[in-house]
This record gives C-alpha cells, structure tokens and sequence, in this order.
C-alpha cells in the first residue's frame, strides 16, 4: 500500500516549513516483524500532527522511536536539524505524555509540575514564575496545593500536560492521553488540547485509533496501517479526499462502489458499476486510464431519497433501494437501504429530507449530488465486497457490489 502526503491536487496543504521532527525512510523490525515501514514525512513548527490508525499499525512505535524509547532498525530521525536516532531519551528536547498520566502522587500540583525545572536546577524565583505561568493556561491555578488523588481524570491530565509543557520541549508527544477518560469529558478536553497547544505554541504529536479526535484537533494527521503511512493530510483532505479505499473507510463511515473507469473528458470521469450502470464522477484532478479500476466514494450525508434536496450541484446518478433500517440518532436519522444485489449503503438525513415518510421495507431511490461523489484511484479489494469494517471495531465502510 502506498504512502501518499497530499495526494490530492485541488487541495494540496501549505508546504511544511521549518521543520521540528524529520523521519527519513525510517523503518522499525522486531525480529522478522516490520512495525514500521518506510515513514518519511516531516512536522512543523508549532503544527499539531496526529498519526491515526487501528490497533497495531505502527503509530506509537513510530512516537516511541521520535521519544527515543525505540531506535530505528533504518533510516534517520531528525530534531531541528539534528539527527537523534541514537541519542538516549533524556538527551531530546522532547516531553511524553502517557495514557497513564504518573503524577506524583505523594507531591501537590505545583511539585508535580515544578519537577522538571528543579531538576534543572532552575531558579526558585523563575520555577515559581513558570510554574504559575502554565497552571493558567491549563485553567487550574487554584490547584496548586492540591494532591493528584484530589483532582478529576480531566483535571490530572492538565496537570500532566503542564508538567510536560513546563520546560518547554521543542515537541510534546501525546500516546493516546485521552483514552482512560469517559465520553463526554473526552469531547471537553480534545477542544482543551487544541486551545493549549495554541496558546503554547509547541508542536504536538499525538497517537491516537480515534477519527473523531484526530480530525477535531489536527492541523495534518498522517493515516497508517500495517506499519505505513497511507496518506498524510488536513482533516478536510483525509475526510473529503481519501487516497485509498482504507483511509476512505477508516475516517468515518463511507459508502464504496466499485467501478470501471469507462471514460474521461476535462474533469469529469464516467465509471461503469458493478450495478450495471454509469455514473459521473469528478476527476478530482486526476487522469483516469480507459478501463482502470477504481472506487466510488458517497458519504453517508451525501447520499439522500431522491426529490430531497442536494448537498451541491445536480444529480449525479440513482439507485434503487430498499429501506431496511431507520435508526433515530439525535440531528440525523441513520437509514440503511439495501441494493438489488443485496448490499448496504448508509445514509445519515436530517429534517429536510424527510425521514419520517420512510418505513423498513418500503422501496426507495437514493441518490446523490455530482460534488457529493469522491473516485478513489484504487480498485475495492474484493474480500471488502457488502458491509465491511475496515480492520477497526469502530469502523464501518460500506461497499456497493
């Protein structure tokens, strides 16, 4: 599978400037084990990146070689210029925060944090200084005196944070910190992670298997599995422009046809289905070879019962369904139909489509904008054929076929 840093032409990201990590053709082995492959992608200044991906696809390998608690078997890590692939972890300018936040418990909140710049030897005046300094930009500083064992999850991992962020590291690295927290205050605090790496200005890496953060709080986020980087990107181009049928599958829920690609003229591609119809599809800025394999794209609210009204531009084709599923989810109803040839596709609609004059088992024409469709210059493998999660419990890709 190959790596692809923005791949998509009509949206191709700024060019990364001055770089504070570099990972040139680096490459991890455990044994005969590859964890990592080929990782060779650069990280800004100040850029808050996320490597995204399931369970064992290298990501917090590839943190830990960056932290220098893993060296590369090949290939160079750089800091500012300075290759540190052999140099030991106390020797980066970089800080790590675990999942487990190891505050001290038998220190109050202003110990904890102060810890590194004593360490240092830092003067009292100025640790006090810096100190106060970063507990209000975590929103704590009437927790000073406090214990961990006095503090909520949310609020010791702040403290965690300030202490990592304290002496100020060219790179704060974040191994899935937000995963022993419940829901609703892992929504606060990936809005809180976002505000404090603005309000610092450190550069962020963060590892995490969950879309939602990734694209809530990253400026690019590197997308990997089975040990490679598949795309890099914004949130906006991961999400609207997948380079392959994995990373269209893995960022949210998405609905994927197999298709021939039959014809192209200027931007406008025509494909042949598994269906036994056309479609048009835009180019994406791409050329499409005569008789290529690729793979529509339609997310789930983009795809609404025809005579609804269109997310953008005219329609671009139908497809003749049957309701087989209405599921009431809050602001979208989420409908499942199922096609003539027995898969599923997925549409999320809200009030103006009219859900409520839908039943299960009643037949219905779904169809879609010209713009709401994405070709994905990749041919759907066919083991992925009906409903299919892509190597992730919380995934679900939806393939036509």
């Amino acid at each position: 599978m190959s790596q692809s840093t923005d791949t998509d032409p009509g949206t191709v990201a700024d060019a990364v400037a001055a770089p504070v990590v570099r990972l040139e053709h680096v490459t991890k082995r455990f044994g005969d084990f590859v964890a990592v492959e080929e990782a060779d992608f650069d990280i800004a200044e100040g850029e808050f990146f996320s490597m995204l991906g399931p369970s064992g696809c290298g990501k917090t390998t590839t943190l830990r070689m960056i932290a220098g608690f893993e060296q590369p078997s090949a290939g160079r890590i750089l800091l500012e210029g300075q290759d540190v692939s052999r140099t030991a972890p106390h020797k980066r300018d970089v800080n790590t925060v675990f999942q487990n936040y190891a505050l001290f418990p038998h220190m109050n909140v202003f110990d904890n944090v102060a810890f590194g710049l004593r360490n240092k030897k830092v003067k009292d005046a100025e640790v006090r200084r810096r100190v106060a300094e970063m507990l209000e930009i975590v929103r704590l500083p009437e927790f000073a005196e406090r214990r961990p064992n006095q503090l909520s999850g949310g609020q010791q991992q702040r403290i965690a944070l300030a202490r990592a962020l304290v002496n100020m590291p060219k790179a704060l690295l974040l191994d899935e910190p937000l995963g022993a927290l419940d829901l609703k205050l892992r929504q606060v605090m990936q809005l809180e992670l976002k505000r404090i790496q603005r309000d610092v200005g450190i550069t962020f890496i963060f590892v995490t298997h969950d879309q939602e953060e990734a694209l809530t709080m990253s400026d690019r986020i590197a997308v990997m599995t089975q040990g490679r980087v598949d795309q890099i990107g914004t949130p906006t181009q991961i999400y609207a422009h997948p380079a392959t049928t994995f990373v269209a599958g893995f960022i949210g829920t998405a609905n994927l046809l197999p298709a021939t690609v039959v014809s192209q003229t200027g931007d406008q591609v025509t494909v042949d289905s598994l269906l036994g119809t056309q479609f048009r599809v835009p180019a994406g800025g791409r050329t499409h070879s005569t008789g290529s394999d690729a793979t529509i794209m339609i997310r789930p609210e983009r795809l609404v019962p025809a005579g609804a009204p269109l997310h953008g531009g005219e329609a671009a084709g139908t497809l003749e369904c049957t309701v087989t599923s209405l599921v009431f989810q809050g602001p979208v109803v989420r409908c499942q139909v199922q096609t003539p040839t027995g898969a599923d596709l997925v549409a999320h609609l809200g009030p103006e489509d009219d859900p409520a004059s839908l039943s299960v088992g009643s037949p219905i024409t779904m169809t879609w904008a010209y713009e709401g469709a994405y070709l994905v210059p990749e041919a759907l493998d066919a083991a992925h054929a009906g409903v299919t999660s892509v190597e992730d419990d919380e995934t679900e890709a939806v393939a036509v076929g």
